[in-house]
């Protein structure tokens, strides 16, 4: 079969970060020109990132058998070796901690450096020494302390820690949240650094925003409108939402879609008063009837809202069916096999995004879903040496060019520097304790070309025509009625397997 290859690919420029240096020196290690060398070995020049990942590198040195750093060039005998082992005049230990590694200020370590200036900052008349003793303990833990020093070098950092050590700010999430609207993100990595090491408890940060964007809402409302509105907003969906969410899951999706259906109600309680004068009490089915077919189809979003109105007898009168699409978005196959081919083999993109396409072509899985998993639910068979990856029912195997792929990506996860060396993310996030927002991943992967949405429903078709909808839909973590729906629109018999029944 012929297949095309993906659109959106010649466009993009692959290369990312700052263009190197030119100049006259040339780089030992990479044979590259380099403006400045950064030091000068005895194989010669060694240019700066160069020098970077030899001063963070790490093992066995095959000459002398001590696992320590392995800042010299590979041997005959093996890979890095140790400065003494490779002859580099230098001793890399920090003069304070002992630790072996790049020198930051005047010869002690970044971590040790970031423990001076934080104590500087936070231990010179502290409100509560205590917290602020336990504060700089947890920022000089991260993994990348490099990352923190250039974090507190903002002047709206140094602010926010101020105040935390004067005690003007009290180290809760109530006192954290005075400082949005002046140091928002700087506020939001602190925050999620406390909560993942035990300083402060876990509070969902998209729950909370919707607490405040309900008010901010309502606020301008004639009480006409923001009654019922608020009933709706805070009596349906902010109830609903606190009684569901958990740290492994997020509200995130449910507050989405609330804040969807609150825009749209507001729209038409807006429209229903102004071009008729009646209110969600006395509406009547024609009116929303007219207002769904006058406008695009996220009126539909209004559904919601009367079937609340009807539960709570606020009006029994109108019924809003369910909406049911025109179209139906669907990638070609031979579209969808060349995107695999490309994000498995190709260079279009970076590798978690490469991992998270091929999860939605090749297991139909939504980029929601995608982003909130986590590498518990990799396994490796030890064996065999075959990888699987569950998705809620049942472990599904991993072919092998995807497997090696997969592991790859596990190894190398990025965003594990800030504040945190561990997450249980598949696609770590920004924030500590966070996973990777799915809007991320959408912009990301949509930028390349792929119709997201027609690639979920190729992908799905597909698999619902190699196997029976009701083991895909337990494997996928679909419901039996979705793997049926697509069944149908990919033109499959499967009545048979209509009676049975989801297995415990």
């Amino acid at each position: 079969m012929m297949t095309t290859e993906p659109s959106g690919l010649s466009p993009r420029n692959t290369t990312r970060g700052r263009p190197r240096t030119t100049g006259t020196d040339v780089c030992a290690r990479c044979g590259r020109n380099t403006g400045k060398a950064r030091v000068s070995w005895p194989e010669g020049k060694v240019c700066g990132p160069c020098f970077t990942v030899a001063t963070r590198t790490y093992g066995s040195c095959p000459g002398c058998n001590q696992h320590r750093l392995l800042p010299g060039p590979p041997s005959d005998r093996g890979g890095p070796r140790c400065a003494e082992c490779a002859g580099i005049p230098h001793d890399f230990r920090c003069t304070r901690c002992r630790t072996e590694t790049e020198s930051y200020r005047r010869g002690t370590c970044a971590r040790c450096a970031l423990r001076d200036d934080l104590t500087v900052m936070l231990l010179a008349h502290p409100a509560d020494p205590a917290a602020m003793g336990r504060l700089v303990d947890v920022l000089c833990q991260a993994e990348r302390p490099e990352s923190i020093i250039t974090w507190k070098r903002s002047p709206k950092v140094q602010v926010l820690l101020a105040s935390l050590s004067a005690g003007s700010t009290p180290l809760t999430h109530e006192g954290l949240d005075q400082h949005i609207e002046t140091a928002g993100r700087a506020v939001d990595h602190l925050r999620a650094i406390l909560v993942h090491h035990g300083l402060l408890p876990y509070r969902d940060p998209y729950l909370a925003r919707f607490e405040t964007w309900i008010e901010d809402k309502l606020h301008p409302l004639p009480p006409e409108i923001a009654r019922p509105v608020e009933h709706f907003a805070k009596w349906h969906h902010l109830k609903r939402i606190r009684s569901t969410v958990t740290p492994d899951s997020p509200a995130r999706g449910p507050v989405h879609s609330a804040k969807q259906e609150i825009t749209e109600t507001i729209k038409f309680l807006g429209w229903l008063w102004d071009t008729h004068q009646r209110t969600a009490a006395t509406c009547v089915q024609q009116d929303v009837d007219e207002w769904r077919a006058s406008g695009p189809t996220t009126r539909k979003l209004i559904r919601t809202f009367f079937v609340f109105a009807r539960n709570t007898r606020l009006n029994v009168s109108v019924d809003v069916g369910h909406y049911t699409a025109r179209t139906r978005p669907t990638l070609a196959q031979d579209q969808r096999l060349a995107w695999l081919r490309e994000l498995l083999s190709g260079s279009s993109e970076s590798l978690p995004y490469r991992v998270a396409g091929i999860l939605l072509l090749l297991y139909a899985q939504p980029l929601v879903r995608v982003a909130a998993l986590r590498t518990d639910a990799i396994a490796i068979d030890p064996a065999t040496g075959q990888a699987a990856i569950n998705f809620g029912g049942r472990p599904v195997p991993v072919p092998a060019p995807f497997a090696k792929l997969l592991l790859d990506h596990i190894k190398t996860r990025p965003n594990l520097r800030t504040g945190v060396s561990e997450s249980p993310w598949l696609f770590p996030g920004t924030h500590a304790g966070h996973h990777l927002h799915p809007n991320t991943i959408t912009h990301r992967l949509g930028s390349l070309g792929i119709q997201l949405t027609g690639a979920r429903n190729r992908s799905l078709d597909d698999l619902v025509t190699q196997m029976p909808p009701p083991l895909v839909a337990d494997a996928l973590g679909y419901s039996y009625q979705v793997a049926f729906k697509h069944t149908d629109s990919a033109g499959e018999n499967w009545a048979r397997y209509a009676s049975l029944k989801r297995q415990p």
